[in-house]
């Protein structure tokens, strides 16, 4: 009798998902494009950490549904090791295409120190991967080694050794938070979110400590320091607050006294002199000056609250509304979910057209309030702990399987990032004209409108399933079509935007993000923003 050969346990499992290769087909689609649009070797090295980050996100998905993955990550997903991957090298690039093409050399070697510190975090990821599964897949290994030796040489030559030195100190960084907060945290992601949330945070701290280490009076614009000292402070905030309630009931009144008076002390103590040591003014005294410094701030503040306040009655109506239900398991509709969406877009629209800079630091303000109320709402401290949690808990879905309610702080970061990540310096005396004339407005066209409108009418009229996914061909298509009429208002109602007969790549651009977000289940909120500003930006 003949003997068949069987491959390797390691090379074969379950065939990939139609869904998990269109969406992989998305992502290739963005990088070629990239590829071709700036055309060095750093594009090369991107196209090189795709190929074996689509390889190694197999490994990934076959990890997660034997279980046999490190941490608890996020099982209602696939790994999204790809698209996550490419996230930093890319804007990396594009970033330092801008900067070059404005003469801006400083911010030019800044985008290929973001870009190779992206490559760094996502191979990391994948030797991780290949360093779990058993036994080890040869042909998977083979060509993540081949990519991973091409990027390393091709970056070893064109990196200082204060460039390399960063980036090794931000791998470091990255290494030792997926360490702590994966175990704090089981459920909250699945490997692709951990690499990109983790990993721009682990890359802001060691900007934040680089900075405080070399700060130079009158060098550095203060709203930058405000954004990476808050978030620090707010991520080691959460550690530190994790740490001290292993030992201790955190749901008591006296811990939660000591959480509050804490909190005092790590913000007036830690990271108001933080900040004074960066901006070399008063943090309390520059805030309110900025904040009340004309006439339209005001006004827009004052708008802003109103909405906040509209935000707060919807969820008190949709409770209200399961209060007078019969069944306790009542959850909000997709529209009553979506009304958050529509909120965020009146917001942030006038602030974009009228000031950004104002944006930007009500936007990281906004940011400080939800975590540290998700902190509130997570350890249950008094008076508003258990409050939260049942108010919050009617706005929950299947992305939020972990301890740690992360939606609400994924659409605040899908809608600031194209504002917080836009290289101010490379933007002056219009530069961004054509389609990057709209990269503040990505989180606005790619969350605010897009993924609104495709959820809503893809839920109530969509009767067309994209192949393997719970998305329609209608919601896509109108969600194209809603994003080309938001353009179309954006001219009317921004003069300072001149789109120079760019619509063929902006028309594009929109229809590929709609693609990732029928095929991909990771964060939408977060995921889309990103490559939109990715793809106006190129």
């Amino acid at each position: 009798m003949t003997r068949e050969y069987a491959p390797p346990a390691s090379e074969t499992g379950p065939p990939l998902s139609g869904s998990v290769l269109a969406e992989a087909a998305v992502v290739f689609t963005v990088v070629l494009s990239i590829h071709a649009a700036v055309w060095d070797r750093y594009s090369w090295c991107a196209v090189a950490l795709a190929v074996q980050a689509f390889y190694v996100q197999y490994k990934w998905d076959r990890l997660l549904q034997q279980g046999s993955a490190v941490f608890q990550f996020r099982m209602s997903a696939n790994s999204g090791l790809l698209p996550a991957s490419m996230v930093m090298p890319l804007l990396g690039l594009v970033m330092k295409e801008r900067c070059q093409s404005v003469g801006n050399p400083y911010f030019e070697r800044f985008g290929i120190v973001v870009a190779a510190t992206g490559m760094a975090v996502a191979l990391f990821s994948s030797v991780l991967a290949l360093g779990i599964t058993r036994p080890v897949p040869t042909n998977t290994c083979v060509i993540a080694g081949l990519a991973g030796g091409v990027i390393i040489y091709i970056m070893k030559h064109s990196l200082t050794v204060g460039e390399v030195i960063e980036v090794l100190e931000v791998l470091l960084i990255f290494v030792y938070l997926n360490m702590i907060l994966l175990y704090l945290l089981p459920r909250c992601f699945t490997p692709g979110e951990a690499l990109l949330v983790l990993g721009g945070i682990s890359f802001m701290l060691n900007q934040l400590i680089k900075r405080s280490l070399t700060v130079v009076e009158g060098q550095g614009d203060p709203v930058d320091f405000f954004l990476l000292v808050v978030v620090v402070g707010m991520v080691l905030m959460g550690i530190f607050f994790s740490t001290l309630f292993v030992f201790m009931d955190s749901g008591t009144w006296a811990s939660s006294i000591f959480f509050h008076l804490m909190t005092c002390v790590l913000g007036l103590g830690v990271v108001l002199p933080w900040l004074h040591r960066l901006i070399r003014k008063n943090p309390l005294l520059w805030l309110l000056q900025f904040l009340f410094q004309t006439e339209t701030r005001i006004y827009l503040l004052v708008y802003w609250s109103l909405l906040a306040t509209l935000a707060c009655l919807v969820v008190l109506y949709q409770n209200a509304k399961r209060s007078s239900s019969e069944s306790k398991k009542h959850q909000a509709p997709t529209v009553a979910r979506k009304y958050f969406h529509f909120i965020v877009v009146a917001a942030y629209t006038p602030g974009i057209i009228s000031d950004r800079a104002l944006l930007y630091v009500a936007a990281t303000v906004c940011l400080a309030v939800f975590i540290f109320l998700e902190y509130v709402r997570y350890f249950r401290i008094k008076p508003l702990g258990h409050t939260l949690r049942s108010l919050l808990s009617l706005f929950l879905d299947e992305r939020d399987s972990g301890p740690l309610i992360l939606t609400h702080i994924y659409l605040l970061l899908g809608m600031s990032l194209p504002i917080w990540l836009i290289p101010r310096p490379c933007t002056q005396k219009g530069s961004l004209g054509g389609a990057r004339a709209l990269v503040p407005y990505a989180g606005v066209l790619a969350v605010g409108v897009g993924d609104t409108v495709a959820s809503i009418l893809g839920s109530t009229m969509g009767e067309i399933y994209w192949p393997g996914t719970k998305k329609t061909f209608e919601g896509t298509m109108t969600s194209i079509f809603a994003q080309i009429i938001s353009v179309a208002l954006i001219l009317i109602f921004d003069s300072g935007v001149d789109l120079n007969y760019s619509y063929a790549w902006i028309l594009g651009s929109i229809s590929i993000v709609s693609l990732l977000e029928a095929y991909t289940t990771q964060i939408d909120n977060l995921l889309l923003p990103l490559y939109l500003l990715i793809l106006l930006m190129a």
